[in-house]
């Protein structure tokens, strides 16, 4: 059976929606210039798909748009829809495939634009009204439109996670955040895009100026309930983005920066969304025959604070191996490409270390969630 290596592992800069440097710059244009970025250097003839997580777009395939931008006349695309974990799942697909032998070279990722997504809507009674595509059946204790409960709240009280704890964990996500940016970090995984607002090259959610105190000063999301501690601050921004990863057969002999060693996706009881990680990461690690004890770095995405912290609680991980550039909570969450760009990050931050076993996980709405296993060699 072939191995899938990743070959090349690029992203675009993290913008904040609707009023960020993307705010104009549509999901088919974020795509084109990533999908071109991850096949400069690769023989285009070689190319056998684009596979790109997107998320209510309403129709069209953006895969095949960026495959035809970058030249990539014969080369079909696929779109992939896990919600959060689409990005994830689409170079989880592509692995896939290389390795059943079917493929040979995929450019896999993820794109989001929250700033420029159709709004949609549907007939009620003869009228038009807004309408947002359900993930699950709504239930009053996981809300299909409210993922600060089914992802945040529900996770905090499963785990007892305190509203201090969140808004550290969100405090020391944007100071990490920060110092990976001012420390050039980023620079080996970000490609600079030209929009109407000019060249926008480094991701611009994270906030210097928060503290501990602000975060403590903001109001809750849900005072009606009792106890409740999610707030704007310790939850994820809106965000847009896209991330791409060329991977491909070991048989081609392409310079690897890292392998696609094992993943696994599962289903929770929507009401625990955010707890969906604590099953997908033991699952993917043991279909590499390894545990958390053989994990160098964990990227697990912060939709809300408090699912990362209780992630971490659960599975009994060190905090000092999670996020340690930043997450969701700072680097903001482009939904459909953050799986992706978790990825991304995991290559260049091992490859920076030494190598070494990386684990990226994410909840996705409905009650699911998924985890990969990378290895970057020493």
């Amino acid at each position: 059976m072939p191995e899938a290596v990743i070959v090349s592992a690029l992203r675009t800069p993290i913008g904040t929606a609707m009023k960020g440097t993307l705010r104009d710059t549509d999901a088919y244009t974020l795509a084109d210039h990533v999908v071109g970025a991850a096949a400069a250097d690769l023989d285009r003839d070689r190319i056998d798909d684009v596979v790109l997580g997107e998320g209510l777009y309403g129709g069209g395939v953006v895969a095949r748009h960026a495959a035809i931008t970058a030249g990539l006349q014969g080369v079909p695309g696929l779109a992939v829809n896990r919600h959060c974990a689409a990005g994830q799942s689409a170079v989880q697909i592509a692995a896939s495939s290389i390795r059943a032998g079917m493929d040979q070279l995929i450019i896999a990722g993820g794109v989001n634009s929250a700033s420029t997504s159709p709004r949609f809507t549907r007939a009620v009674g003869g009228e038009q009204q807004p309408w947002f595509p359900p993930t699950h059946p709504d239930r009053p204790d996981a809300p299909n439109m409210d993922m600060s409960i089914t992802v945040g709240w529900n996770a905090a009280v499963k785990a007892g996670v305190t509203r201090e704890e969140m808004d550290e964990w969100a405090y020391h996500s944007h100071r990490k955040a920060i110092a990976a940016i001012d420390e050039g970090r980023f620079a080996d995984e970000i490609v600079p895009i030209e929009t109407p607002h000019g060249l926008f090259h480094t991701d611009e959610h994270p906030r210097r100026e928060t503290s501990l105190e602000k975060l403590a000063s903001l109001k809750v999301l849900h005072p009606e309930i009792e106890g409740f501690s999610i707030t704007a601050g310790n939850a994820c921004g809106a965000n847009d983005g896209a991330a791409a990863l060329a991977i491909a057969s070991d048989g081609l002999g392409l310079p690897a920066l890292g392998t696609v060693r094992s993943w696994a996706s599962v289903g929770v009881d929507p009401k625990f969304t955010g707890l969906a990680p604590v099953d997908a990461i033991p699952k993917a690690l043991q279909r590499a025959g390894l545990s958390v004890a053989d994990v160098d770095l964990f990227e697990i995405n912060e939709a809300f604070a408090s699912m990362c912290v209780a992630t971490i609680k659960l599975l009994e991980l060190d905090p000092e191996t999670v996020n340690v550039s930043g997450s969701g909570c700072s680097l903001g969450h482009p939904v459909a490409a953050t799986g992706a760009r978790m990825l991304v990050t995991l290559v260049h931050e091992l490859r920076r270390r030494g190598g070494g076993i990386g684990v990226a996980a994410m909840c996705a709405g409905g009650g699911m969630g998924s985890a990969t296993v990378i290895e970057v060699p020493a």
